[in-house]
């Protein structure tokens, strides 16, 4: 028995706002998604994001508590250009997400910036530097 890495879970606190969020990145969950508890979008390669509600989680888990203090994990999002990065970045904050943090040029050689989803997820956007490739 080998265990395989099949899915990315995150636990919301308002769905609506969250598919809104990632459709927005270009995530594809279905329609009628906000009003579940419970929800998923294919990813390249077969993996999946998945969404579910803390009352869901709670339903399975009643001692379940969110974290407090920040989070400890993020999405990383590939973009086909540092333009791109800087764009994305642009289009959320002016939807009203919160950027954390603006697009610069990273010393590993990448345009990179952090943005957090309604629940404070990170979600980091990068691509490299055309002195990088």
């Amino acid at each position: 028995m080998t265990p395989r890495f099949d899915a990315i879970g995150l636990v919301v606190s308002d769905m609506a706002a969250s598919v809104a969020f990632y459709r927005r990145l270009g995530f594809a969950f279905p329609e009628g998604s906000e009003s579940e508890g419970h929800t998923e979008a294919q990813l390249h390669g077969g993996l999946r994001l998945l969404l579910d509600t803390e009352t869901v989680v709670r339903s399975f888990h009643p001692g379940w508590e969110a974290p407090s203090g920040g989070s400890r994990a993020a999405l990383a999002l590939r973009c086909d250009s540092p333009a791109e990065v800087d764009a994305v970045y642009e289009e959320m904050v002016t939807a009203g997400h919160h950027g954390e943090l603006k697009p610069w040029d990273a010393f590993w050689g990448q345009r990179y910036a952090t943005l957090h989803d309604p629940d404070g997820n990170g979600v980091d956007l990068f691509a490299p530097l055309p002195s990088a490739q």
